[in-house]
């Protein structure tokens, strides 16, 4: 490769000045530009009188807007962090929104779980009105005969301990005055109606009630406190009335001529809540068809009730 020649060393060297002279140029030009103050005058349009001046320069210019920029942006900001004017721009969920939703979403828990309560109870009660027992849920052992144990009659005689013990126990509540006689049975259950009983209770059959035969326009009796949970008439029952009692009892009384409660009284023991009859296309004569069930599964009235 050739050396370049001095013309060419002179050329570039000039060339280079040149640039280097223009960008001084420009910078000054920048420079005197940013910093040359002018005026800014307002003028009457009418008299061209001179209501207002101000003398600036572009860096002024430049640096007040920076300034100003700058103290929007943090004031914006602080507004949106820490006051409640946020909750005006669009997209910043209020607190008393927050709280509102969440107090809908407790009480749409609460609210469901009291639907599935309803829906188990109503559906106790359709069984308790159709008759439809699930015999899946019934402990069979429950049922079944316990073998009788054979005692041996030495081991049942006291020793002489325990006849001591006796004696004492004996002597004390002779002389207690503070004692008082207490019922042994916490639920006492009011016979409805007395008569005859011309159908018993069957679980075979799921006849799961009892009939008692009664004169026409005898009264029925509620057989514990309670409200009425359903008081209508059926087409195959006739008129109907449903107890609801503490303990998970519920009682239930059909056939009978008319309805003296309705859906939600609370009755009293013995009170009279309905008329003998035979209403629906399942009466053969005047009587009651009596149930009784616990927890929703039926139970046999006279084990506890007595009815003639």
């Amino acid at each position: 490769m050739p050396w370049p020649t001095p013309r060419y060393i002179n050329f570039y060297i000039c060339n280079q000045t040149r640039h280097m002279s223009e960008k001084r140029l420009k910078r000054k030009q920048i420079k005197k530009k940013l910093f040359t103050k002018n005026r800014l005058v307002i003028l009457n349009e009418d008299t061209f009188e001179e209501i207002f001046s101000l003398k600036l320069t572009l860096m002024n210019v430049f640096v007040v807007a920076s300034v100003g920029a700058i103290l929007i942006i943090f004031i914006t900001t602080y507004i949106i962090a820490f006051t409640p004017l946020r909750e005006y721009i669009p997209g910043y969920a209020s607190n008393k929104l927050k709280k509102d939703a969440t107090a809908l979403a407790l009480k749409s828990d609460s609210l469901t779980s009291a639907l599935q309560k309803n829906e188990a109870y109503i559906a106790s009660v359709r069984k308790v009105l159709t008759g439809d027992l699930d015999y899946a849920k019934l402990n069979k052992d429950s049922i079944l005969a316990t073998p009788i144990a054979v005692e041996n009659p030495a081991e049942m005689q006291p020793s002489q301990a325990d006849l001591k013990l006796r004696e004492q126990v004996a002597e004390e509540d002779k002389y207690n005055l503070f004692e008082k006689a207490q019922s042994k049975v916490s639920i006492v259950l009011f016979p409805p109606v007395k008569g005859p009983i011309t159908e018993k209770f069957s679980s075979k059959d799921k006849h799961f009630a009892v009939d008692v035969a009664l004169a026409k326009n005898t009264p029925i009796k509620a057989t514990l406190n309670g409200t009425v949970i359903f008081a209508d008439w059926t087409p195959s029952t006739g008129n109907v009335i449903i107890l609801r009692h503490n303990n998970g009892f519920i009682s239930v009384y059909k056939h009978a001529a008319s309805l003296t409660k309705s859906q939600g009284d609370v009755v009293k023991t013995g009170e009279v809540i309905a008329l003998a009859g035979s209403t629906g296309q399942e009466s053969t004569g005047v009587h009651l068809h009596f149930e009784l069930w616990k927890d929703g599964y039926p139970i046999d009235p006279t084990q506890f009730i007595e009815f003639e």
